[in-house]
């Protein structure tokens, strides 16, 4: 009898922990028209239309509404889902709420001219895309050479979500939202991630159908005595007749035609242009071909302890 009670309560506790683990799903709450509905599992929201994301766990506070010709998003733009641990060695800045409103054309118009972006778009949680850092070696020589976030030479701290924080606090992506992607899977190969400042979807698609048109440079880097410093710790390289290898934004590329995807890593898909994040280089996009303004940064630089040199579109080949 003693086994049979201990059996029971057993059941009991794993039922209660099932329950609990089921109840850490994002919470939200889909406005279609005049109609709301409260779900638990962010891949039956529809991201065309009016929805709020709230998230208790991890304190994510997300609203979109549409007014006239825009789509408008209100956010304090705290992901979603698990991050890594910030501050940490390569990061020293702990993720803390923002208070941002974005505005996205509900009706997009592609220029195709590719218009270099600091900030090319915005998740559906409210994190912001943010491919470029704000590191960079300078050259006695007069080169600077903006850091790639993703390179061996400098601990930026990124987590699994090739995510950091900048000094605001602010925690932004620079590649593919792992945890945001498990979140949107329905087990289709595109999903929907985010709106570009053009209007302009973005999408990624888990079986890299879409391949970017990027490649290393052939031509060897100039540059003598040169240094990144930061807080911590100082580097010098000399970079003269060394061989690009991916460190660097300029030792990338764009050559037309080499891929799929174009200058800013977008499409055309069925009569209809989106942006990808990708899982090679450029990772997100750096420019936009649709019409769009970029707002002016506030605060410290984005990504680490300095600004860089002047941006450009990507180079051409």
């Amino acid at each position: 009898m003693i086994k049979v009670a201990f059996s029971f309560l057993l059941l009991f506790i794993l039922s209660t922990l099932l329950s609990n683990c089921s109840s850490d799903n994002t919470a939200a709450t889909i406005t279609n028209h005049s109609k709301k509905t409260t779900i638990t599992d962010l891949k039956l929201l529809d991201f065309w239309d009016e929805y709020t994301i709230k998230d208790d766990k991890y304190g994510t506070q997300t609203s979109v509404s549409i007014k006239g010709k825009k789509r408008i998003m209100k956010t304090n733009s705290l992901p979603n889902h698990l991050t890594g641990q910030f501050p940490n060695q390569g990061n020293p800045n702990k993720i803390s709420a923002q208070k941002n409103i974005y505005n996205f054309p509900l009706e997009p118009k592609f220029t195709g001219k590719a218009k270099w972006a600091r900030e090319p778009g915005i998740a559906l949680n409210g994190v912001k895309f943010e491919p470029e850092t704000g590191e960079f070696f300078t050259c006695e020589t007069g080169e600077h050479y903006k850091v790639e976030a993703f390179q061996d030479l400098i601990d930026l701290g990124l987590d699994d979500n090739h995510a950091h924080v900048q000094p605001t606090g602010a925690y932004h992506y620079h590649g593919v939202p792992t945890g945001l992607v498990e979140l949107l899977d329905k087990g289709k190969d595109l999903i929907h991630v985010g709106f570009a400042h053009d209007g302009f979807p973005i999408y990624y698609s888990k079986s890299g159908k879409y391949k970017p048109s990027y490649h290393l440079s052939e031509t060897s880097r100039t540059g003598d005595i040169c240094s990144y410093k930061n807080p911590k710790e100082t580097i010098n390289k000399h970079l003269n007749n060394t061989h690009p290898d991916g460190t660097f934004v300029s030792d990338w590329e764009y050559q037309e035609g080499l891929g799929d995807l174009d200058q800013c890593n977008g499409i055309e898909v069925n009569g209809k242009y989106m942006y990808f994040v990708t899982d090679s280089y450029p990772y997100v996009g750096r420019c936009l071909m649709g019409e769009f303004t970029e707002e002016k940064p506030k605060g410290p630089p984005p990504g680490g302890h300095h600004h860089g040199p002047p941006n450009h579109p990507p180079h051409r080949h």
